[in-house]
């Protein structure tokens, strides 16, 4: 038995004269808005900052060393895609995937610019062999994106610049997200060393993602840009580019109609989860962590053309691009290999209920996959688990917590029952949200749909049976994002096409009375039940409610449900739908606006004044072999008494450091008891080494000092004024702020 989809999902490329495009025609529909939003980001890098040259060089290495070799490869290998901009975007991640394989041995042989080399050969051999050369060109018959839907991405990635442009690139270094300086010490470890370590614990295996750092290790060989440069301005931004452009032609693959693309690109940026209480949020996970969390940007890209792929369905070549998409997936985000796996074993079970036999390729696809997850877990991360382990309700343990006022310890042994509720209220705010796939009907058989509903599922959860101490298990729902809204809108059309063919059966209209009396009524209902629906969102906000923290919590949010029932009995799934998102729009405004809102007042600075130059000055004047040691451990904040999440003098100095900070140590996470004591207060895992390192630094001493050096291999001594240290090393610099120390044989 074969589900065949509605008649709209069969919508592929127009083959009519009138829906081809000439080169000219193409010109003026697609690329203006593109060529536009290139030219906004290029005047708001320089404005941040970023120097010509580097924004010339970078776009020439993005452009030329990776995406094209990569949208050249995708289409030879998959046949390509059905438009220019699905080529390039899965081009850009397919080509940021051969980067990093060619990166890690290049390095690792400690000849990094070798990863040259691959871009150069698939250049070369599709300009000599004739077979090839169509590919520059693309397919003859590729559907074009209209001129409205390439408007509104554009707006969409125009509002994530603007976005990055207050929360990162005009924001001092000195006083930008705490992480930044983490991602910064990665790059300068992957840049100079292979297998990389934790570059502020020396010796500490580096159980992390780390394939992004090699991207960005590799962009700064070949091209010179410094990475402090790549890390808080330039890296992150075509890779948050090219996941608006898969996303919406994943909608349009799967809804039949660009306007599908853009409503899941809408429904994954822009629709949060209703918050109808201050301090209290059950999220749906924004995609807000372009930047913040690099790991997670770079990983959603690469798995964005594996879900393309096996929607599309993918020949024997198209195999190739596959397994190098999940390999670098490894290392790159490995929390997408379960989801993947989860989502392909329950299309293989739906298939085997519905037609009694196993579906080859699907089978294989999970297979490699499983492959795949094994290389991440055993090769890539050592077997070790960052902290993440089985604690059901962690994520609501935390919501709880905030509610009714209880700190750790005790939130450990807080009871069952109102984590039970909170997940509940958490499971109808994400209804809320993704809705829509309730209208799926027949289709959520289908192959594609099931796929996507059993990432779904599984993402939301590994939310609810997974905990971290800083909270990282919500990653696997902000994976399944994108997907599960794009079900939900497929799952509105599907609804409506069910109802227009329903009208057409009863009345029998001609086809123009029925386009009539079907789309105007159809988007006036949702538009009422959204605007009925974010009314009904701002009044139960509104309820004081008496009693415990529990009912105080609860009881708005119960309103909605109950408004939504009786909306249930007395409309359809197309109101209760659009009431539902109605719920989410007040916090979805709020939200979207707050984030283009600059910040009042002057940010707090985290890193000293004179930092970076001291940093720099190191690094010019030693060698990636060597060890640095210093007293600098915590960050400047009043809580903790030691925020250990210091990371800037590896990641100014691109060298190891003997003891910098440990709060993300693989040593310091697994020693972590969920809700019993904070990650940010756990001692170093090695109190002897520290003492040695501090007493140096402390009172130090000739024997000291040699045997920081002899056990430790320690070169530098990096501190601030210190007016002793200079009778047992010698001083090479000196600011108001810092001092640095070389270890001489003497």
């Amino acid at each position: 038995m074969t589900i065949a989809p509605p008649e709209s999902t069969h919508a592929g490329p127009a083959r009519s004269s009138g829906r081809r495009l000439s080169s000219g025609r193409r010109l003026s529909s697609g690329w203006w808005p593109a060529g536009i939003v290139a030219a906004g980001a290029v005047a708001v890098f320089l404005w941040c900052g970023v120097s010509a040259r580097d924004l010339a060089v970078f776009a020439a290495y993005v452009g030329i060393g990776v995406a094209l070799p990569g949208t050249l490869l995708w289409r030879a290998l998959t046949r390509g895609g059905r438009s220019t901009a699905e080529d390039v975007a899965a081009g850009l991640a397919l080509g940021y995937a051969v980067e990093i394989l060619a990166y890690i041995p290049a390095r690792a042989a400690g000849m990094p610019l070798l990863v040259l080399v691959p871009p150069v050969a698939v250049l070369g051999t599709f300009l000599v062999v004739p077979g090839l050369r169509r590919h520059w060109r693309g397919e003859a018959d590729a559907e074009r994106m209209p001129r409205w839907c390439a408007w509104a991405l554009a707006g969409v990635v125009g509002y994530l610049i603007t976005w990055s442009t207050l929360s990162l690139y005009r924001v001092p270094i000195a006083s930008a997200y705490v992480d930044m300086p983490y991602h910064l010490a990665l790059v300068g470890e992957v840049k100079h060393h292979l297998p990389p370590t934790l570059p502020s614990v020396l010796g500490e295996r580096l159980s992390y993602h780390w394939f992004v750092y090699a991207d960005m290790a590799a962009t700064s060989w070949v091209t010179g840009i410094e990475p402090v440069t790549l890390v808080y301005k330039l890296s992150t931004l075509p890779m948050t580019a090219a996941m608006v452009v898969l996303v919406a032609v994943l909608g349009r693959r799967l809804g039949g109609r660009w306007g599908a693309g853009a409503a899941a690109v809408g429904v994954t940026y822009f629709l949060f989860s209703p918050v109808l209480q201050d301090g209290v949020s059950f999220t749906a996970r924004s995609m807000f962590t372009a930047w913040a969390s690099p790991t997670q940007t770079f990983g959603a890209l690469l798995f964005a053309p594996v879900v393309v792929l096996l929607v599309a369905g993918w020949t024997r070549r198209g195999w190739v691009v596959l397994v190098v998409l999940l390999l670098a997936l490894t290392g790159a985000k490995a929390t997408f290999l379960p989801l993947l796996l989860a989502g392909l074993l329950a299309m293989v079970a739906v298939r085997w209920v519905v037609e009694r036999r196993l579906p080859r390729r699907w089978t294989a696809a999970a297979a490699v996959t499983s492959v795949c997850l094994l290389i991440a877990q055993f090769v890539v991360f050592g077997r070790a688990s960052q902290g993440m382990t089985v604690s059901p309700f962690a994520t609501m343990r935390v919501v709880w917590g905030a509610v009714a006022g209880i700190e750790m310890p005790a939130l450990a042994s807080a009871s069952l029952g109102p984590l039970v509720v909170l997940t509940l209220v958490h499971l109808f705010c994400l209804v809320c949200v993704w809705g829509g796939v309730a209208g799926l009907g027949r289709r959520a058989l289908e192959p594609p749909m099931v796929l996507l509903l059993g990432m779904g599922v599984a993402g939301i959860g590994a939310a609810t049976v997974l905990g971290h101490p800083s909270g990282s298990q919500l990653y696997f729902l902000e994976g399944v994002r994108p997907y599960l809204s794009i079900a939900a809108v497929c799952g509105m059309l599907a609804y409506r096409s069910a109802g227009a063919r329903d009208e057409r059966a009863r009345n029998e209209p001609t086809r123009s009375e029925a386009g009539a009396t079907m789309n105007r009524p159809w988007r006036v209902r949702a538009v009422a039940w959204t605007g009925f629906g974010a009314g009904v969102s701002v009044v139960a906000a509104q309820l004081d409610v008496p009693g415990g923290a529990l009912e105080r919590v609860v009881v708005p949010y119960l309103t909605l449900a109950v408004a939504a029932v009786v909306v249930w009995r007395c409309g359809s799934v197309l109101a209760v739908v659009a009431l539902l998102a109605g719920y989410s729009v007040p916090a979805s405004v709020r939200d979207v606006v707050a984030h283009v809102t600059p910040a009042p007042g002057e940010r707090e600075r985290l890193i000293p004044e004179g930092a970076l130059e001291a940093g720099r000055w190191l690094r010019d004047h030693s060698s990636p072999a060597d060890v640095v040691a210093t007293d600098l451990h915590c960050r400047p904040v009043a809580w903790p008494p030691c925020d250990s999440r210091h990371y800037w003098v590896s990641g100014f100095t691109e060298r190891r450091v003997l003891v910098e900070g440990w709060g993300y140590a693989e040593s310091t996470q697994s020693r972590i008891r969920l809700f019993v004591t904070p990650y940010l207060s756990m001692p170093f895992g090695d109190p002897t080494r520290l003492a040695a390192n501090d007493a140096v630094f402390a009172a130090p001493t000739a024997e000291k000092v040699r045997r920081l050096a002899r056990e430790y291999g320690v070169k530098w001594l990096f501190t601030g004024p210190n007016p002793d240290l200079w009778k047992f090393a010698r001083l090479r610099f000196r600011s108001a702020s810092f001092s640095v120390y070389e270890l001489t044989d003497k």
